[in-house]
């Protein structure tokens, strides 16, 4: 795929804007053809009747992702058309506005090396009908009020189309930045928070607890026997249960709670104002859930899948890391104790609960 078709691929949107355009300026001409009869000059009220049908294969082109020959089209409409109407009538009738439309979608439709070579080629085009204009006389010229009129349409509509030009691409960089944000901050595969952006979460929520007390703690979650999952069905149906019991989880925790998919089949959230006890009841809704889930339904698989759960608590002189180490020796034993299980930290009274039949 050449540089050019890969922008193409990637400016979808561009190419939506630009169909808009066709249908915009083909309605302008339409109202330049009646405009221009009515001023007497009948030259360029057909000129723009070869414009209109110019827009419309253009648009068509559009349609059928020729938007080479779509772009093409559109350059050679509005130059030739800027250049005939600063040749008629004069370079105050304010033509030459709309070649400058070109200089911000030319970094949107094409490749930098190409855009910059077309960008020089438009600036000479301009600089070349401006001296022009200064030695000859318009060659079809209109009554000073008429081409004052014709300057006040020209600047109005280039005026309304680079607004309507900026609003998309604020829109289309918001949308970039958006959407750059989501995958730095996610997991691409189940949506909840990537490690990075949990890590840094998390350090927001024991920062607090510093400042004011409140209890926090974590869960370690891992998916038992989760190779065995992708060796019998395929690692796309092993994608489809991590997805599916990533919006367990979610489901069966508060909005408040955050919850990331810590590597693997492993899972990891922190529960800020929570007990080791509630986050213990937490973790037991999750088993729980999972263990009713009917992944028959879900996957196309009938698969047995169970969760084995860490909780530990945040006290004072811990570290991120350390709290949820606990966590992790916690899911350890809960593995060691037949899985399907959750553990409590070491050192609690706490029972582990235990999967019943």
């Amino acid at each position: 795929m050449s540089a050019r078709e890969s922008i193409r691929e990637r400016r979808p949107q561009f190419w939506q804007v630009a169909k808009r355009c066709c249908q915009i300026a083909a309605t302008v001409d339409v109202a330049f053809f009646f405009l221009f009869h009515i001023l007497g000059s009948p030259i360029l009220a057909w000129i723009n009747v070869v414009s209109v049908t110019i827009y419309v294969v253009a648009y068509r082109a559009l349609g059928n992702k020729q938007n080479g020959l779509a772009i093409g089209l559109i350059w050679a409409e509005v130059i030739v058309h800027a250049g005939l109407g600063i040749v008629l009538i004069g370079w105050d009738s304010g033509f030459h506005y709309y070649l400058l439309m070109f200089i911000p979608a030319l970094f949107v439709s094409m490749a930098l090396r190409a855009a910059v070579i077309c960008l020089v080629a438009l600036w000479s085009y301009y600089i070349a009908l401006y001296l022009m204009m200064w030695t000859i006389e318009p060659l079809q010229p209109i009554a000073p009020g008429a081409l004052m009129a014709v300057y006040l349409f020209n600047l109005s509509v280039v005026f309304a189309m680079f607004s309507y030009l900026s609003f998309f691409y604020l829109t289309m960089v918001t949308t970039a930045n958006r959407k750059l944000r989501r995958m730095a901050t996610t997991d691409s595969l189940t949506g909840l928070f990537n490690r990075r952006h949990m890590t840094y979460l998390a350090e927001k929520e024991l920062a607090r607890f510093e400042r004011t007390g409140r209890p926090v703690a974590f869960l370690v979650l891992d998916v038992d026997h989760f190779k065995a999952i992708n060796d019998r069905h395929g690692h796309e149906i092993g994608d489809r249960v991590l997805i599916e019991v990533a919006k367990i989880i979610e489901a069966q925790l508060r909005t408040q709670d955050l919850i990331s998919r810590w590597g693997g089949e492993e899972f990891l959230a922190a529960l800020p104002d929570t007990s080791l006890d509630s986050a213990q009841a937490s973790a037991e809704r999750v088993r729980k859930a999972l263990l009713d889930h009917d992944w028959l339904a879900t996957t196309g698989e009938a698969i047995g899948l169970t969760i084995s759960a860490g909780v530990s608590e945040y006290r004072r002189g811990d570290t991120l890391n350390s709290a949820i180490s606990r966590a992790d020796r916690a899911l350890y034993r809960s593995k060691e104790g037949g899985r399907n299980r959750v553990e409590l930290e070491a050192g609690e009274t706490s029972e582990a609960s235990t999967a019943k039949g």
